[in-house]
């Protein structure tokens, strides 16, 4: 019995020195630095309570223990608007002028109207333009369209011409075959007779005249040589049409009305 009672008071005694010793040292730490402890005793007197997803996620601390200001979630980026893609255009479109004020326009023998004028949502390929103007020969042209716009300019005040005529050259003796070509700027006969080839201005020619029933056409150059044409097939009508045009061209230019360039 007085065993146990001596055990019992030994327990004791170690408790009460055991609780004496740490006051001793919490005192002795609060003496050493006041500040800090009144402080931990003020931050866990004012930190309000956390709750749910707060509560169970950790606090960011800094390396001395202070709590980090937490950083604002970052803005989301703005969309670029996409950028615009320049889109090619499907069809043509034909500005006509004339050098004739309110000349007639067609394209694929529909009305367009006067020039100048202009043919929206034409179709790419081949088109046939055909302008008119009074006192003036209509123009005939073949133009490619291509997708956008494209400037086309008839001049009535030019004088164009390229005729070409398959002919026989007759001689006194035998004959030659080539062909007539005509120009704002001449006649040439092609042929592989080099000696009857020839070319001369249309104001150098002396004489220049179809007779119709005799299916020959007639060319004197001045102060040159005389040459009689017939067509191959002996049709008259061919050589009618080669000279009207070549005479047409040759009064115009009589008049004073320039060549066109090309």
């Amino acid at each position: 019995m007085s065993g146990r009672i001596l055990i019992i008071a030994v327990v004791l005694a170690s408790a009460i020195g055991a609780g004496f010793f740490t006051y001793v040292l919490f005192r002795d730490r609060a003496a050493a630095n006041p500040e800090s402890a009144a402080a931990s005793r003020s931050s866990r007197d004012t930190e309000a309570p956390r709750s749910g997803a707060e509560a169970s996620a950790p606090r960011a601390e800094t390396a001395a223990g202070v709590p980090r200001t937490p950083r604002k979630p970052a803005a989301a980026s703005v969309a670029e608007a996409p950028a615009t893609v320049a889109t090619t255009p499907e069809l043509g479109t034909l500005r006509i002028d004339a050098d004739v004020p309110h000349a007639q326009v067609f394209l694929d023998r529909q009305f367009v109207g006067n020039a100048p004028v202009t043919a929206e949502n034409v179709k790419p390929g081949t088109h046939t333009l055909n302008v008119s103007a009074e006192g003036f020969d209509g123009i005939a042209q073949t133009i490619d369209v291509e997708p956008g716009p494209r400037d086309v300019a008839v001049r009535f005040k030019e004088v164009r011409l390229n005729s070409t005529l398959a002919v026989i050259h007759k001689h006194r003796v035998g004959s030659c075959k080539g062909q007539l070509v005509a120009t704002p700027q001449g006649i040439r006969y092609d042929t592989d007779d080099k000696d009857d080839r020839f070319a001369v201005a249309l104001g150098d020619l002396d004489q220049f005249v179809v007779d119709y029933l005799d299916k020959n056409l007639t060319i004197k150059v001045r102060k040159g040589k005389q040459y009689n044409f017939t067509d191959p097939d002996g049709n008259a009508d061919r050589l009618f049409v080669f000279q009207r045009d070549v005479d047409k061209v040759r009064q115009r230019l009589a008049k004073g009305d320039a060549a066109a360039s090309n």
